[in-house]
């Protein structure tokens, strides 16, 4: 297969991205994998990395407000559509992917025009912009929640799941707590507000840390690299016993994640996916900076089937926090069947059932 995909601007985006590639390489090592993804996205520090062909374009999303940063933008599609379709043409693509991110706007609506196959994948439960233009153009859509369903065209919408679950749920861990000085036989809570940190569960958690020192169970808190020094400050003076510990950065997230017993963190669609293939319980506090809210509505389909509980940023306090912390950990049995519920919403087979309906609709 000759693959042309692209997502950009966050790790939401690419991660998928990368999760179907790697599927596809591993099914048939022959095929060919063209990443297209944007000059100021994340994407082009990263898909490089994993030895895959990348080309970039100028392109930026639209604001809301009627501006002329909205003709600038307007510009800049066109010329990223006119690029794309080079691409197209030298590339010669059996399918085009997008999963995300206004540079997939660009690729995927190029291919769709030059009757290319062509696919989209939404991770969220709410429908981003691109996807939205987008499904009217392409032949297939799947979605990573089947509360994503009802948004698109039902006749070519497909649940397929999210493929990073895939990905993680097939990884042996061979991680110990004894690296950051812990013990392998106590349970474990993860407390994580994302790779950049989240300034309000950094703060919050700062402050609990004098309370999670007296607990049966070990936390690991996990900062954010640019926001380690502004805790440490937050925490100078204070204990911090030899239960808890406070990381800026774990670069190796998928391999620790099987050893953790609970975790605190945003609802973003590739943590809630990874979370539930692995069926790890959570306290999920979603970001209230993102389009249309989509994290919350992304955690309450884990809420609804008990495998999560939610705080929401305004009602997130010390109280708050480590209540429902201790509402997981210090009940075995309910932490158990919260692991089992998350489980079972989990789709292991993503990368699986995303790459059979790409293959579907190649010509």
């Amino acid at each position: 297969m000759r693959l042309m995909i692209s997502g950009g601007g966050t790790g939401g985006h690419i991660y998928p991205a990368l999760a179907l590639i790697e599927e596809l390489r591993r099914v048939d090592p022959d095929s060919e994998v063209l990443y297209v993804g944007s000059t100021r996205g994340l994407e082009k520090d990263i898909v490089p990395k994993h030895n895959i062909d990348f080309e970039e374009l100028e392109i930026q999303g639209f604001k809301r407000s009627l501006s002329l940063y909205n003709v600038k933008t307007v510009a800049l599609f066109m010329k990223s559509l006119h690029k794309a379709k080079k691409l197209i043409k030298q590339f010669k693509p059996d399918i085009v992917i997008g999963t995300g991110g206004y540079v997939s706007g660009a690729v995927v609506y190029a291919a769709a025009q030059m009757k290319i196959p062509t696919m989209i994948h939404e991770q969220n439960s709410v429908v981003g912009l691109t996807n939205r233009f987008l499904s009217k153009h392409v032949d297939k859509i799947a979605v990573g929640f089947e509360d994503a369903i009802s948004q698109f065209p039902k006749d070519k919408t497909v649940y397929t799941g999210n493929p990073r679950a895939q990905q993680v749920a097939n990884l042996k861990s061979d991680f110990s707590w004894t690296k950051y000085g812990l013990k392998d036989d106590v349970p474990t809570l993860l407390i994580f507000g994302g790779s950049q940190g989240a300034l309000k569960i950094n703060r919050v958690t700062a402050k609990s840390i004098h309370l999670f020192n007296r607990k049966d169970y070990q936390v690991v808190f996990v900062t954010g690299p640019k926001r380690y020094d502004d805790v440490m400050k937050q925490l100078k003076g204070q204990t911090i016993n030899d239960n808890v510990a406070v990381l800026d950065y774990i670069a190796d997230m998928p391999n620790v994640l099987p050893k953790v017993d609970a975790i605190v963190g945003r609802a973003g669609a590739t943590s809630l996916a990874e979370i539930t293939a692995l069926g790890i319980p959570s306290v999920l506090i979603p970001s209230p900076y993102v389009t249309a809210d989509h994290q919350t509505k992304n955690a309450l389909s884990l809420v609804k089937n008990d495998a999560a509980v939610i705080i929401t940023e305004d009602d997130l306090t010390e109280k708050t926090l480590v209540e429902n912390a201790d509402f997981i950990m210090n009940d075995r049995d309910k932490r158990l069947k919260m692991a089992e519920n998350a489980r079972n919403m989990g789709c292991r087979d993503a990368a699986t059932r995303l790459l059979d309906l790409a293959k579907s609709i190649c010509h």
